[in-house]
């Protein structure tokens, strides 16, 4: 009696389903007869607006420019250009922006499309279509706002076929190759005179000299040539001394010692004495000095208050750690509040950081932020899952947006890394991505050479070691050691010689 209910109510159930099934198919049936009609309609139309919009060119019409899309930006930017007899063959239609040619893509009738070119300051747009010997131009009633971008550029330095120009004192550029200087194809270290924003120091590893870029009168010139193996530079808090650290081997011979700008930096005193120092730096605010060793990666402090007070005693250094043992080769890089330091491990490929601790005036020990150590390699990322290749020289650099955020770190940390020819950029967070070089992906595979330009899309660097900013332009310049050039990563110029967009690559 009881299974007779269930049986009814599923034959009920079975037959509502069919039902619904076939109502739906229907409804389904006509939805896509209403679709085809739509479809229908809508590929007329469409076919109907594509023969207005692609008629060809018709030179007894004139050309006319109406609009443009977007209003504004710089090289690269992708631009539509509206009006009216463009024709269909872009190989009939010529664009200038700014007096420059714009590269262009496409043609439709009533529309073309086209990238901005470099250096389009004015901004003018002009459209030229040609048939035979006849050519129609037009141009735009109001003007693209040309955003200037950053690029790398060249300062100074040029290289041969063979690679063997001299170092040489000279102009940065010159119609005559031997006014010109050159050289640069060491390892290089750079610092801005803190009281002089045109002066900026280098020196190279393996070159006897201390050399002065001037960007004032745009020259280079070897200020002295008294040195073994000079790895760093850096002032004291005042600016009245700068501060040379110089790798020799022997266990007493000179780590660090000061020139004074009294003396023109031709002066001399030795303050420390270690074997085979990489790198010494001050602390921006209680002015001590921080120097190690390549021996078994110790790091140093240096009393220089005390040194300026009483002057020289017997040992006036302490060791504070080591970083690794043996043969650690790194450089270290306060940063401006003077609240903690970078380390970079040059040939372990990874970055430490040590906090300051202001109540005993010294840094505690190192901790990791980038990289991996012992293990080279290309990849952005954060922390340790990030690769690096022989990181060399860094800077820190205020990030604006982090001043408007009212954040507690305001400055980003930019490091050129040698064997993977780019500028690296890390943040206060230990993200570190890519800012500038191995671009130009088509012309070969490999990440370096020399390119100037978009700064991922074009430049090539080639070992890039030393790295300084200039807050005064906003500027970064580079050593680009294999290269033998000084290069510059600023603002487009008004000026900038398109000779210099070469591309160079080794043999």
């Amino acid at each position: 009696m009881g299974s007779k209910p269930n049986k009814y109510c599923e034959f009920k159930i079975k037959k509502t389903m069919c039902l619904n099934i076939l109502y739906n198919k229907r409804k389904l049936h006509v939805l896509y007869l209403i679709l085809a009609f739509l479809s229908i309609g809508f590929y007329s139309c469409q076919n109907d607006d594509l023969e207005e919009e692609s008629k060809a060119f018709d030179p007894s019409e004139p050309v006319v420019v109406s609009d443009f899309s977007p209003s504004s930006g710089g090289a690269g930017q992708r631009l539509v250009i509206y009006g009216k007899n463009f024709g269909t063959d872009p190989s009939m239609v010529s664009v200038f922006i700014g007096g420059k040619e714009a590269k262009v893509i496409s043609v439709n009738g009533e529309s073309l499309y086209c990238l901005v070119p470099k250096q389009a300051f004015d901004g003018d747009i002009e459209v030229r279509v040609r048939e035979e010997d006849r050519e129609v131009i037009a141009y735009s009633d109001t003007k693209l706002e040309y955003e200037r971008k950053m690029v790398v550029s060249t300062l100074a330095g040029y290289k041969n076929n063979r690679g063997d120009e001299p170092w040489k004192d000279g102009k940065f550029k010159s119609d005559d190759q031997n006014e010109m200087a050159s050289g640069f194809w060491e390892p290089s270290f750079m610092k801005f005179d803190p009281l002089n924003p045109k002066h900026l120091w280098v020196t190279f590893d393996f070159n006897n000299g201390l050399y002065l870029i001037n960007l004032a009168d745009s020259t280079v010139t070897k200020k002295r040539s008294d040195f073994d193996r000079p790895r760093s530079i850096d002032f004291t808090n005042d600016g009245q001394h700068m501060i040379i650290a110089e790798d020799r081997g022997g266990e007493n011979d000179r780590a660090t010692y000061r020139l004074s700008r009294e003396k023109d930096w031709q002066d001399r005193e030795i303050l420390t004495r270690y074997r085979q120092c990489n790198g010494a730096s001050v602390h921006p605010v209680n002015g001590e000095l921080y120097f190690n060793s390549y021996e078994k990666g110790q790091f140093f402090r240096f009393d220089l208050n005390k040194y300026f007070e009483e002057g020289l005693g017997g040992k006036d250094y302490e060791q504070l750690f080591v970083v690794q043992d043996p043969a650690w080769e790194y450089k270290i890089f306060i940063h401006p509040s003077g609240n903690y330091a970078y380390i970079v491990i040059i040939n372990n490929h990874y970055i430490l950081r040590i906090d300051y601790n202001w109540e005993k005036e010294r840094f505690n020990q190192p901790y990791l932020v980038a990289g991996q150590l012992g293990s080279p390699g290309y990849e952005d990322g954060v922390g340790s899952s990030v690769r690096m290749d022989h990181p060399y020289q860094g800077v820190f650099v205020k990030n604006d947006d982090y001043v408007e955020a009212g954040a507690p770190d305001e400055y980003d940390f930019y490091f050129t890394d040698q064997f993977n020819h780019a500028i690296r950029k890390m943040t206060p967070e230990g993200s570190v991505t890519t800012f500038a070089g191995r671009g130009s992906s088509s012309i070969n595979p490999d990440p370096y050479g020399y390119v100037n330009g978009d700064l991922r899309e074009e430049a090539r660097f080639d070992r890039p070691s030393g790295i300084a900013y200039s807050e005064e332009e906003e500027a970064f310049y580079i050593g680009d050691q294999e290269n033998h050039r000084i290069r510059k990563i600023a603002l487009e110029e008004m000026e900038e010689n398109n000779a210099e967009a070469e591309t160079e690559n080794r043999e």
